[in-house]
This record gives structure tokens, sequence and C-alpha cells, in this order.
């Protein structure tokens, strides 16, 4: 319940925060956006670019433990996930504290599943992050990034965003019941990679096993076995 809380209270903070003291309907916002969008990333400042795709990064990571989960949730995972990738945290959040602690998957594994259990799926993540990051330390301007964090509220939201996605990460019990959804019994190795920023949670999607998948038919032998064997 404390985690609930937490995650709840840096909801509420964060968009406290974005519509109130960081409004994003100033004039340099629009133009900015737009050539985000359409990858005009040599008119910008690399690290701004690359802080923009890493956005796309944390959804991705994120959507490899939720759509496993959402599958024995109460509502689905997707419209969170979409939404994340749009607003980041603010639509990624209510779905980390209204979910219910489960550490079980029942069903098979349809194609998306199966992409998003594949350790090849990690390591592409993985690959992509460390390549963005090479083009921003080659090409970045930290003295005009820090100016523009400073007076650009879109440069400001995306940055306390992205530290949002990697404080979140090891908060919610998403990670917790994936590791045992997984049959992960040594987990403090793994703890270790979710405190690592970005790059723990991309070695975690690395090494993780993959989910068994159990078809309702087993569900069933195995609870008339139960009764079988409670009757003996």
């Amino acid at each position: 319940m404390n985690r609930k809380v937490t995650l709840f209270l840096i909801w509420v903070l964060f968009v406290s925060y974005t519509v109130w003291l960081a409004p994003l309907d100033r004039p340099e916002t629009l133009p900015l956006v737009q050539k985000l969008l359409t990858l005009q990333w040599g008119k910008l400042n690399p690290i701004i670019a690359v802080l923009f795709s890493l956005m796309g990064v944390w959804p991705m990571i994120y959507a490899c433990l939720m759509f496993f989960d959402g599958r024995m949730q109460k509502f689905m995972a997707w419209p969170y996930f979409l939404g994340s990738n749009g607003t980041g945290v603010i639509c990624l959040l209510p779905y980390l504290f209204l979910r219910d602690r489960n550490q079980e998957f029942t069903g098979q594994k349809d194609y998306l599943l199966r992409i998003l259990d594949k350790r090849s799926t990690g390591v592409a993540l993985l690959l992509s992050t460390i390549a963005l990051f090479v083009y921003a330390i080659i090409g970045g301007d930290w003295a005009d990034y820090f100016q523009q964090f400073q007076t650009t509220p879109f440069v400001q939201l995306i940055s306390i965003d992205f530290c949002l996605m990697c404080l979140v990460f090891p908060l919610t019990s998403l990670f917790d019941d994936d590791m045992a959804r997984r049959g992960i019994k040594d987990s403090q190795k793994f703890w270790a990679l979710a405190l690592v920023p970005l790059f723990g949670p991309l070695l975690y999607l690395c090494l993780r096993p993959p989910i068994p998948a159990i078809t309702p038919e087993t569900v069933e032998k195995l609870q008339m076995m139960s009764l079988t064997s409670a009757e003996l």
C-alpha cells in the first residue's frame, strides 16, 4: 500500500507541475515538438532529441512487463501504454497504482506477448539506447541543454519525466511480480539491476527467463488433481 501511495503522490505532484507551473502553451513549444516528431534533428541540440527518443524507449520497457500483467488485471494495460508514449508518467502511473498484485500468468502467449517476452527485444532496446547515448555524447551541447532546461518548459518536462521513469521502475510492484511470474528465486542480482537508471531495466529484459505459458486446460487439470487429492 505504501508503494501505491508513493506512486499516487508522484503522479499528483507531476500533473500539478505540468498544468500550473510549467504550462506548455508557450510559443516555442509547438515548433520544437514539430521538429522532434518530423526528425529534423539537425536543427536541434542532439541531447534534447535523444532525451525525447528515450521517452519512447521507456514505455517499451514497461510494456514488456505491463502486457503480461494486464492480462490478469481487471483492466487492460494497452490504453496506459499508448498514453505513456505521449505523456510519459502521467498516463503510466495510474496503471501502476491502480493495479492489484499478481504473480501468475495463465493462457497462451499471443504474437505480441511472444515478441515482448523475447530476450532479443531487450537486446534491441539496449543497443538502440546505447546508439542514442553515443549520438548525444558526440554531438550534444550540454551548456545549451542546461540553458534550455531553465528557459523552455517542454525541455524541463521531458527531462523530469525521464528521471521519474527511472525512479518509478524499482518502486512499482510490477517489477517484483514480473520476477515471481518467471520463477526467479534469487532476485537480489535483478534488484541491483533495477536500481541502475535505464540500463538496469534494459539489462533485466536481456537476462530474464521467458515466462511459462499455462493454458486454461492445464489449470483445469491441476484443479481437478488438487480436488482429487483433497478427497483422498
